[in-house]
């Protein structure tokens, strides 16, 4: 087991540049892949659960790696260690701060094809500027990037 030094030493060396043991970018966001991921209070399975994760699909941001863990950050800020297993590259949103529109395009005078309850969570498509494409439930439509938790301000991708 690692102490809390050597944990500290190992979310620093492995986030300078921005990359990851995996090579892949740090932060960034992921999702669960499952409705049971146990979130640890340290990076191997002799770490007490601090917190088991009831929602498949739930955005998530990862922060740190150390080999097969993967130090995450919850919508609410919780952070903890899951392996790598239990997260999926498919990204998600979680609406946040109230009823949100869903709109046909990305332009807020687009007609509204869905009303979004705060916590709900659904596919992230692509993200311009402002806007993201988005799928909840199956509907599909374009949602702000502020109304939302799941991609960065300044991210764009197809």
């Amino acid at each position: 087991m690692l102490s809390t030094n050597a944990i500290a030493a190992v979310n620093e060396s492995e986030t300078e540049g921005g990359k990851g043991t995996s090579g892949l970018p740090l932060p960034r966001f992921a999702s669960l892949r499952s409705n049971e991921v146990n979130m640890r209070t340290g990076p191997g399975t002799r770490y007490p659960i601090e917190w088991v994760f009831g929602h498949q699909g739930l955005p998530v941001e990862i922060i740190a790696e150390y080999e097969i863990w993967r130090r995450v950050r919850d919508p609410d800020g919780a952070e903890g260690w899951v392996h790598k297993s239990a997260l999926s590259g498919k990204r998600a949103a979680i609406i946040t701060g109230g009823l949100r529109e869903m709109h046909q395009d990305s332009d807020e005078k687009a007609p509204v094809v869905a009303r979004l309850e705060i916590g709900t969570t659904g596919q992230l498509v692509s993200c311009a500027k402002d806007w993201c494409k988005v799928k909840f439930n199956g509907i599909k439509g374009y949602v702000r990037k502020s109304d939302f938790w799941g991609a960065y301000p300044s991210e764009v991708f197809d």
